[in-house]
Formats: C-alpha cells, sequence, structure tokens
C-alpha cells in the first residue's frame, strides 16, 4: 500500500500523494435509467483493485486523433492499465482475418497503441491484462493466434456465458512476476479465445500453462512492463500485480517530478 504523508521542500509542505493510474475502457451501448447510449465503461473491479492498492484509479476512454490526445493524458498519470476486452484487429499485425474474430475495434485498437507508445517512451509502468497482454505483443511487432481451439483443441481457455474459467500457469523463476505472486504452479481465472504466437521484439516469456500457450511476458529493457493472459482483477490473490504496479508508480512520480525553485525573481 503506498501511503500519505507531507515532504518539507523550500520552506513549503507538499502533500504526498497517491499514484494516479489509467485503466482503458471500451466504448459500448448502456443503459440507465430512460437512457440508452454510447457510454466508457469498464468492471468496477478493475478500479477496485487499483484503489485497494493504494492508487487512483481515472477511466480512459477512446479518444478521437490518438496521437495528440495520448501525450497529454499520460502527462497526468504515473502508471497505466492495458485492460480486457475485444480482440485486437488482425490488420495490425498483418493476417487474414479468422471467421471467429470479433469484429473491429478500430478506435480502441488506436488508443492503446498510442498510450503504450507514449508510457514505453516515458518509461512508464504498465501492466497489460489479457487483451492489453495481445496489444503488448502486436505493438512490438508479434502475432496473435486468432482461435486458440483450431491451435491447441481445447475450449478450456474460455468456457462463455461469462463464466471464468480457472486454469494452471507456471511462472518462472527469477522473474517480475515470481516477485509479486511467488514461482511454480498459480492457478488463474482466464477468459479469451486468442494467444501470443510469435512473441514481439524485447518481451520475455515469464509464464507458459502446461499446454504451451504464453501467460505471461515482460520487457526486457530497464522499464516496468508486465502482461499476463489471465485476469488478475477477478482474484483477490491476484491482486498483488495491482499492488506491484502501484508501487512502480509511485517511484515513477518520484523520479519525474521536478522540484519546485527556491530562487526568488527580483524586480
Amino acid at each position: 500500500m503506498v501511503s500519505s504523508g507531507s515532504d518539507q521542500r523550500g520552506g513549503a509542505v507538499a502533500q504526498t500523494r497517491r499514484p494516479v493510474i489509467g485503466l482503458t475502457t471500451y466504448l459500448e451501448q448502456a443503459a440507465q435509467g430512460v437512457w440508452n447510449v454510447r457510454a466508457a465503461f469498464l468492471p468496477e473491479v478493475y478500479f477496485d483493485a487499483v484503489t485497494a492498492s493504494g492508487g487512483i484509479a481515472v477511466l480512459l476512454p477512446p479518444q478521437p486523433a490518438p496521437e495528440d490526445a495520448a501525450p497529454a493524458v499520460l502527462d497526468g498519470l504515473d502508471g497505466l492499465i492495458l485492460t480486457g476486452g475485444v480482440d485486437v484487429q488482425p490488420e495490425l499485425y498483418g493476417a487474414p482475418r479468422h471467421p471467429l474474430t470479433d469484429p473491429a475495434r478500430a478506435d480502441r485498437d488506436a488508443w492503446e497503441m498510442a498510450l503504450f507508445a507514449g508510457a514505453e517512451e516515458r518509461r512508464m509502468p504498465v501492466l497489460a491484462i489479457c487483451r492489453g497482454m495481445q496489444v503488448v505483443n502486436v505493438a512490438r511487432g508479434g502475432t496473435l493466434h486468432q482461435h486458440l481451439p483450431d491451435v491447441l483443441g481445447t475450449e478450456k481457455y474460455r468456457l462463455g456465458g461469462g463464466l471464468f474459467a480457472t486454469n494452471s500457469t507456471e511462472v518462472e523463476a527469477g522473474s517480475r512476476l515470481a516477485d509479486l505472486v511467488g514461482a511454480g504452479r498459480q492457478e488463474v481465472h482466464s477468459y479469451h479465445h486468442q494467444g501470443v504466437d510469435r512473441l514481439g521484439d524485447g518481451l520475455a516469456v515469464t509464464a507458459r500453462t502446461d499446454d504451451g500457450l504464453v501467460y505471461a511476458v515482460e520487457g526486457m529493457g530497464d522499464g516496468y512492463l508486465l502482461g499476463v493472459q489471465w485476469h488478475p482483477e477477478q482474484n483477490l490473490d491476484d491482486r498483488r500485480l495491482f499492488a506491484g504496479l502501484v508501487r512502480e508508480a509511485a517511484d515513477y512520480r518520484a523520479r519525474s517530478r521536478t522540484a519546485p525553485s527556491n530562487q526568488e525573481v527580483s524586480a
């Protein structure tokens, strides 16, 4: 948990605030009262996991002109979570569309690509969940299996009907992920029918399932990048991933914050 306090700088007391974490959202049709309109939407468990870990959650719906909007948004954040959702459009990695791939959501793809590129440039900590990990892999030049039952012969990763499947993954010792949840076998909650095929540049695999599916990746550079194919927001134990991001975001804020000048301008 990140606690608040104060520090003395230049004779003034500056309050230490909790790190601000941005979470990407859907734009979906939503009903509320007499209204049925397009709205930003994200399940509450995501931002609950952030706030329970000591962060401040800010929702980030897709924006027009994402290349212009992303830098302005990132300037106000200390960490970024790329959340779960519909399939990444295969046109982004040069593959023909599978019949069971979701309809393209170009607005969300462009927005998350722009946010991720800006976060990478700033070395801002990133946690990528399910679809988010796939976005990261594609952004780094990798590709996806569009329908895992064609490749692995099983539907065990997506049961359908909004019911999360429980699957096992093996976490590699010595990884950032192992530091958070422990090395070895982990039981996790899954809901996806796509997965990593060719691994993107600069990524290391740090967890796999028993049938060889990539289930976690980490950046090989000096920034903090962790992606998991499962849904940690659905499991109280897995909320350690959110706590890890919030700690990194607090460190990022401390590094990037500019101390005010003590010099007075004389007339």
